[in-house]
């Protein structure tokens, strides 16, 4: 009976409260996941093929392919190490998208093969990582942003483009008969540089004018097709991660990482976001601050259900002294009126231990320990001191 009624209290939430309470939290992850996978699904499409000549999306490159075909220029797609070392030769231009991806050994192996090759190697955006090994003598300096610019110098190629979208890295070298073009604060964001053997290695800042999108515009198509046509076949090499040839490189070849190495840059910026709507959701729905307001309730509540309730929270913090107080605080609100004491003077011991001994027969209790006692030491002192109260009110009322 005792295990029933307990577990039937009006303090347990019901279904329907449960569902009232979390419903807005569902949802709004419901919406948060969705919005997710909606931007995850727009954004893929256009970075599927990025710089890659078979991909007709917006940051693909199949159309600059296409017109190279339509020349007699032969394009061969490679994604491996090997495979772009081993077409190097006069004839040939190696592309190589994403210099910066490769390890120091891959990118000593490449410029061993290309610088002697007496081909012409092109390097899209290659920064401070990769310089050093692939282009010695350059530097990088703070990149720009990518607009319309003009050549500003004797290349050919560039002189016949004439203006071009190129920005993203510029470069600083000494190398003498170095052709510096499309200048951005004095510094190119194209450079030629002479090799061995009737070579040469050309550096882009940025690789805009080879996407799709970008080819119609400016002079983009023109210098494109000069720089990545001026041999009959033309191999462009996609860096893997998956290359067998990363894992032969010592230093940055080691395939001991920790936790944090694997994880995207993206993954830590969104779990940085989320912890901050966490502290303003908590922010959000934590107790407001400001004075107390009265207001009538909308609903009756039973005095036994807000006794239990208020109980309840007395246990759960193991508050016997706020229960004790309450206990006896009630109990001289009530039994003052009877006594005759005033309810100014209910809970002075000076005006209501005279009166109460007054009525009652002496010796029976400590009435000031009683009344205005410590709290009790545990839950079973407790209920002993309720009892004592009890009996102490009905005494009053029937003496």
């Amino acid at each position: 009976m005792t295990a029933a009624s307990v577990s039937s209290t009006s303090m347990a939430p019901t279904k329907r409260q449960v569902w009232t309470r979390t419903r807005g939290l569902l949802l709004a992850l419901v919406i948060l996941v969705a919005a997710g996978i909606a931007m995850a699904a727009l954004r893929s499409g256009d970075q599927h093929g990025r710089l890659d000549p078979r991909s007709a999306d917006r940051y693909g490159s199949r159309a600059v392919a296409e017109l190279l075909k339509d020349r007699g220029v032969t394009t061969r797609v490679v994604t491996t190490l090997d495979g772009a070392t081993t077409t190097a030769g006069p004839d040939t231009t190696l592309l190589v998208t994403v210099p910066d991806l490769l390890t120091e050994q891959q990118q000593r192996t490449l410029r061993t093969a290309a610088a002697n090759s007496g081909g012409r190697t092109i390097l899209l955006s290659a920064g401070s990582a990769s310089l050093h090994a692939l282009a010695p003598g350059v530097h990088s300096e703070a990149p720009a942003a990518v607009s319309a610019r003009t050549p500003q110098c004797s290349l050919p190629a560039a002189r016949s483009a004439g203006d071009a979208e190129l920005g993203g890295e510029r470069y600083s070298t000494e190398t003498p008969g170095a052709d510096s073009c499309f200048p951005s604060d004095g510094l190119p964001t194209l450079l030629r540089i002479d090799e061995p053997g009737n070579g040469d290695t050309v550096l882009l800042g940025s690789p805009d004018i080879l996407y799709n999108h970008r080819l119609d515009k400016h002079g983009n198509a023109s210098l494109a097709l000069q720089l990545l046509g001026s041999r009959s076949h033309l191999v462009w090499y996609l860096p893997s991660l998956g290359d067998n040839s990363a894992a032969q490189d010592g230093t940055n070849g080691n395939t001991e990482s920790s936790f944090l190495d694997l994880i995207p840059s993206g993954w830590l910026w969104g779990t940085l976001q989320l912890a901050l709507a966490v502290v303003l959701a908590a922010i959000w729905r934590a107790r407001r601050l400001g004075p107390l307001v009265t207001e009538r309730l909308p609903v009756a509540i039973r005095a036994s259900e807000s006794t239990e309730g208020r109980a309840r929270l007395y246990r759960k913090v193991n508050a016997r002294d706020r229960a004790a107080a309450a206990l006896r605080s009630a109990t001289r609100t009530r039994i003052a009126p009877l006594l005759g004491v005033p309810p100014v003077d209910a809970h002075s011991p000076d005006a209501l231990l005279p009166a109460v001994s007054a009525h009652l027969p002496t010796g029976e209790r400590d009435l000031m320990d009683l009344l205005f006692g410590p709290a009790p030491a545990d839950d079973t002192a407790l209920i002993h001191l309720a009892d004592q109260l009890d009996a102490l009110e009905r005494e009053v009322r029937t003496s």
